[in-house]
């Protein structure tokens, strides 16, 4: 017996922002499609119609693309299971509907929603589990059969059994059962006509062919339900993985509340989506090796459903920052360039009129002291003069006797014939030397003087990358200043 191809999928819905627990499930689907030769689908789950967002959809493919994960059967590639949208498939849906209750698997329910409000009151006044008291469960079928001939306003609900358990095994969980008595029966079609999630998700996953469910932790009170539809249509049901959920660093749900919780705003916050990736690939799974770096190919190579662990994760953003770090040491100048552009001409920079060789050394000098892609925006000093100096660093360096020590540093500056960096630190440490100071006194009141800023690369490759005549400017300008009281 051949091993079936795998077949994974992630199926959002487009009712809001790709939040990083949808993103989490998406990557460990697309590492186990890749790790094992298979596909991976997108999936638009969009037949709640009343929540549906166009513009949440279209960010959403646009976040999935930015984190770098190809679908091989989806929107925009199409496929032989087309369409990949569930408000495009409705007569499947219904047409699985009609065979669960030809089969005596599924029963019209003509509950009016004042009804079931009335119920869900009464059932909380008398502290009753909540759920539909199947009222119409047991009408006789000629007069449900005519009702609906009728034209009378009805939903489609599953016949669970009353009796017996409903198992299924979690591929790392182990096996999981649920009392059917406490399985209610659940609306599987509604009545304009759009399935529930739970039949749509079932129909669908059969009919693409899905071999594995890799989903969030919270579904597994459904997947009991799920399982109950498989049989009833005669299905065989996937493997099931549900994946920890995923806790703010002061415990409970990541949420906007506790810090930025989309796709988006980590981009927009200045991230690399090959960080993303990694980091997210870390929360709830483990290479079993003292590994935390890791390229792409690396996590694909490595990636194993059976090293994913049901404990709930802790989303750290020092450990994404620091990643962001390690992936910024590894990467050369000519990467971030297109990235850090559009950042420097979003700040007013004219950074097409500047050579490109320029711009490179410029990045070249910032990069492995950056953590995110925002950080190039605090170095808009290469560009133009400081308009201001760092409160705390001016009130430490601009003090009593700065205006004379820097006229000094020009001095020195002006005798470098040779200018280069190593030049200008062999100048600097001959003046600190021949004058009993420290090497820090001078680094420190000339880095203000020429960025505004008390950090940045190394002062004398600044000083070089400036240029004599800038860096020369700038002091001047210093001096001026703190001789005017500023």
């Amino acid at each position: 017996m051949t091993t079936p191809r795998v077949r994974v999928r992630f199926a959002p819905s487009p009712t809001g922002y790709l939040h990083v627990g949808g993103a989490r499930t998406a990557i460990f689907n697309w590492l186990f499609a890749r790790r094992m030769g298979g596909d991976f689908l997108l999936r638009v789950e969009d037949t709640d119609q009343a929540r549906y967002d166009a513009n949440a959809l279209v960010e959403l493919i646009a976040d999935l693309k930015w984190l770098g994960l190809d679908w091989d059967e989806g929107p925009e590639k199409g496929g032989p299971h087309e369409p990949y949208f569930q408000s495009q498939r409705l007569p499947l849906y219904q047409a699985a509907a009609r065979r669960m209750l030809d089969d005596g698997h599924a029963y019209p329910c003509f509950c009016t929603s004042e009804r079931l409000e009335e119920l869900r009151e009464q059932q909380k006044v008398n502290n009753l589990p909540a759920g539909y008291d199947r009222r119409c469960r047991n009408l006789p079928a000629d007069v449900a059969a005519q009702r609906v001939a009728d034209g009378e306003k009805h939903v489609v609900r599953l016949k669970a059994p009353f009796h017996g358990e409903t198992v299924f095994t979690d591929l790392i969980r182990g096996p999981i059962s649920y009392q059917n008595r406490v399985l209610d029966d659940m609306v599987l079609l509604k009545g304009d006509g759009f399935p529930t999630y739970h039949l749509a998700n079932v129909v669908d996953d059969h009919d693409m062919l899905i071999t594995h469910v890799l989903r969030g932790d919270e579904w597994i009170p459904s997947t009991p339900r799920h399982i109950l539809i498989y049989k009833a249509l005669g299905y065989e049901p996937p493997v099931f993985c549900h994946l920890p959920v995923i806790l703010a660093e002061g415990g409970g749900k990541l949420s906007k509340r506790k810090g930025a919780a989309s796709v988006g705003d980590y981009r927009e916050l200045g991230y690399l989506p090959e960080a993303m990736v990694n980091f997210l690939s870390l929360l709830g799974w483990s290479p079993g090796e003292d590994l935390e770096f890791m390229e792409r190919d690396v996590l694909v190579e490595k990636f194993t459903l059976e090293r994913i662990h049901p404990k709930s994760a802790v989303f750290d953003e020092k450990k994404l920052e620091w990643l962001n770090g390690q992936y910024f040491l590894r990467r050369d100048a000519a990467f971030f360039l297109p990235l850090v552009k559009p950042l420097w001409a979003k700040a007013g920079i004219e950074v097409d009129a500047l050579p490109e060789a320029y711009l490179l050394h410029c990045i070249a000098l910032l990069k492995d002291r950056s953590k995110r892609l925002t950080d190039f925006t605090d170095s808009l000093y290469f560009f133009r003069d400081p308009d201001s100096y760092e409160e705390k660093a001016r009130q430490k360096q601009f003090g009593e006797g700065s205006a004379p020590l820097l006229e000094s540093l020009i001095s020195v500056i002006e005798g470098v014939a040779d200018y280069s960096a190593a030049s200008i630190e062999t100048a600097y440490k001959a003046f600190a030397e021949s004058n009993a100071r420290k090497v820090g006194e001078l680094i420190h009141p000339t880095r203000l003087a020429i960025s505004g800023m008390p950090y940045g690369p190394g002062l004398y490759e600044l000083m070089d990358a400036l240029g004599k005549d800038t860096v020369l400017r700038r002091m001047k300008i210093a001096v001026e200043k703190i001789s005017a009281g500023f």
